[in-house]
């Protein structure tokens, strides 16, 4: 059976490019019932999105700001609970590969800004969520990668913030569920997204994970029909085992 968000306030992170995950994920909560919160940097991309969404029948909010400072963290969860009442579900999907290159290249500056992206907006805007999450009993999804358990040369900031993130998952939930939050994350390998077709239209190799399947995961966690697991980063291999 399906699940069922009807009722439901969900804040997706990373939800501003066209083709992306965070997109299609709040399109998966918006049609499973959910008001949807699409949180970015770039407030023309969210007003794109938004309007896709509410086309499709969904009722969507947005949050422009910059989630790995405390502010814009606070702000995007503040949209969702003065909008809408309560918040659900967090995703948080911000962040992505940045740097891609021998490990000998690679500037602090640029391993900060990677971190930053992908794991410094993971604790901020989980940490400014947990009072509206505990007020609802809510659950957390977060974007680890496969990357952590299956290292790849030239990847090394991207990996090192990836890991922070399924560290916190584990730690965040162990913390939470004495408030009744459950806290899990998804681990992709190489999701088909417009950006990895872009990327990588030439390369045979290429094993995808579809964007469906990914919801899909995303959708499970965060419902009832897993009210009993936290503190679990799931990977999603597709066919590459």
């Amino acid at each position: 059976m399906p699940a069922s968000f009807a009722g439901k306030v969900a804040l997706v992170t990373g939800a501003g490019r066209a083709g992306q995950i965070g997109p299609a994920v709040a399109r998966g909560l918006g049609s499973a019932g959910a008001k949807v919160v699409i949180a970015a940097r770039d407030a023309r991309e969210l007003e794109a999105r938004a309007a896709e969404l509410a086309s499709a029948g969904i009722t969507v909010a947005v949050a422009a700001g910059d989630l790995a400072t405390p502010e814009g963290a606070r702000a995007a969860v503040r949209v969702a609970t003065e909008r809408f009442g309560r918040l659900d579900v967090l995703v948080n999907v911000a962040g992505g590969l940045l740097n891609y290159g021998p490990v000998t290249d690679v500037a602090l500056d640029a391993f900060d800004r990677e971190f930053s992206a992908n794991a410094r907006t993971v604790f901020l805007v989980t940490q400014a969520a947990i009072p509206a999450l505990r007020a609802a009993g809510g659950a957390v999804v977060n974007f680890a990668s496969i990357a952590v358990s299956r290292p790849q040369a030239r990847m090394v900031s991207y990996t090192a913030a990836k890991a922070a993130v399924a560290g916190m998952t584990q730690a965040f939930a162990k913390e939470l569920t004495r408030d009744g939050i459950r806290v899990n994350a998804v681990a992709p390998s190489l999701a088909r997204t417009a950006q990895n077709l872009a990327d990588l239209k030439d390369d045979p190799k290429a094993k995808w994970v579809e964007l469906a399947d990914i919801v899909n995961a995303v959708l499970f966690l965060a419902g009832e029909e897993s009210r009993g697991i936290t503190g679990r980063v799931v990977p999603l291999t597709g066919q590459d085992l």
